[in-house]
């Protein structure tokens, strides 16, 4: 503190004297020692206001709509629900092979499996021509080789379309029973079922169709 009017005949603790009159020496030491508690709190409160953005910023981001960005990823195609069925009216041998197909819906999947214990989808059908004398190979591939090539416009019940599945080429096959619907054992769904082979899912596998019913070389011995 400045004391205007006070004199004092020696130095005392915490002054000096000057001219007669003292000075108070902790002063400036105070004042310096403000300045830089204010210094370290500005500075204090700065840090602070970075490391909570720096938090904010490291979180996980929420999902937004952002414009122009990509939509998500279309999940894999499953194949449709089996629809409602009435089987035609088919004439002759035809009718039985159909009429045996029928008969099999719900049986169940089973990979190598050739017999009502379980089925794959050549197993189903190589089953099912047997049934009804008619010789089949037991591969998919050697099945899209017998009989004669159809289109897809022409088939009838009896007949086999073939899908490409699970590899490259024909790898699937199932029997139509008329109109656009054909009954399989497809590991998807784990039974045999009807399904319609104008459903995005298999109109996009499609590869051909087959007319076995009918030719001489495929017919059982006797």
């Amino acid at each position: 503190m400045w004391f205007p009017n006070a004199k004092f005949k020696m130095q005392n603790a915490n002054g000096l004297r000057v001219g007669g009159r003292v000075k108070d020496a902790g002063l400036p030491a105070v004042s310096s020692l403000i300045s830089r508690v204010c210094i370290l709190h500005f500075a204090l409160c700065i840090l602070i206001a970075l490391s909570a953005a720096a938090c904010a910023s490291s979180g996980n981001p929420r999902p937004r709509p952002f414009p122009g960005a990509p939509p998500p990823p279309e999940s894999t195609p499953t194949a449709p629900a089996e629809p409602s069925v009435t089987a035609p009216s088919v004439p002759g041998a035809l009718s039985a092979i159909v009429d045996t197909a029928m008969k099999l819906r719900g049986i169940p999947y089973r990979n190598g499996g050739s017999d009502p214990s379980g089925f794959d989808c050549s197993g189903f059908v190589q089953w099912v021509f047997a049934r009804n004398g008619v010789l089949l190979p037991r591969e998919v591939r050697q099945q899209y080789g017998a009989g004669r090539k159809i289109g897809l416009s022409e088939v009838q019940p009896g007949d086999l379309v073939f899908f490409e599945t699970v590899s490259r080429g024909a790898s699937h096959v199932g029997l139509v029973i008329g109109s656009d619907q054909f009954v399989h054992a497809p590991s998807s769904t784990g039974v045999v079922r009807v399904e319609r082979f104008t459903a995005t899912y298999w109109a996009r596998r499609f590869v051909g169709a087959r007319r076995i019913a009918g030719d001489s070389s495929h017919q059982a011995t006797q």
